[in-house]
């Protein structure tokens, strides 16, 4: 039984490997779509809070706005959750969505003197931040380790087989960490939604005939 365990970890670890290669001849540049600067971390928490259920185009267009009237985490620590809610009800889910970033605002400026935190276990002590979205901060801000679960990421990995029926975003990136180099995960999550978006599409059919992926994906389900 260990045996085929071992040899189907083993062969995974090999689809993984040409899956990688592939996805970076294809795109080269992929990275976070949420705008934000990586020496104001705090943006990047509250952008990808927003994105839930919401286009990262969006969110874009909607802290513009947010950040003129709060251009610092002691002003959006300050400011009422009802001028948050104002702001940011475009992405919907307005209110809880306010409330988090508000929190989440309060506790930098009260107990990290407005630094973000840089590792997994400090990030997830902050209102609204969860693991994907502590893997985003790890990987794109501190370039550490990082496999965001993300829809994208989760269908994919399925597809191609990577991972097997599993679609909890904890439990596939625990099986991702057993075939992904550390080193490789944060740029080939941002590949997978790139290549997810233009190719392996979750409303239409996925466009098997031009993906670069063709000769080594499982196709499951497809």
């Amino acid at each position: 039984m260990s045996g085929k365990k071992d040899t189907g970890l083993k062969k995974k670890k090999e689809l993984a490997k040409k899956v990688i290669a592939l996805l970076k001849e294809e795109y080269p540049n992929s990275d976070c779509t949420l705008e934000y600067d990586r020496d104001q971390a705090w943006k990047l928490l509250v952008s990808v809070r927003l994105a839930a259920q919401c286009t990262d185009a969006r969110v874009n267009v909607v802290v513009e706005k947010l950040y003129q009237c709060f251009p610092d985490v002691n002003a959006l620590a300050e400011a009422p959750v009802e001028e948050i809610e104002k702001l940011v009800h475009p992405c919907g889910l307005g209110n809880s969505k306010a409330r988090d970033i508000s929190a989440c605002m309060k506790m930098l400026r009260d107990v990290y003197k407005g630094i973000v935190p840089d590792t997994m276990e400090e990030l997830l002590k902050l209102p609204g931040v969860g693991r994907k979205s502590a893997n985003l901060v790890l990987g794109d801000v501190f370039g550490k380790p990082a496999i965001v679960t993300d829809t994208h990421c989760i269908r994919l990995s399925n597809r191609i087989g990577l991972v097997e029926g599993i679609k909890e975003p904890g439990k596939v990136e625990k099986e991702l960490w057993k075939i992904i180099p550390p080193e490789e995960g944060n740029e080939l999550c941002h590949r997978l939604v790139d290549h997810g978006r233009a190719v392996c599409t979750a409303r239409t059919k996925p466009y098997c005939d031009k993906c670069c992926l063709k000769d080594v994906c499982a196709k499951v389900g497809v």
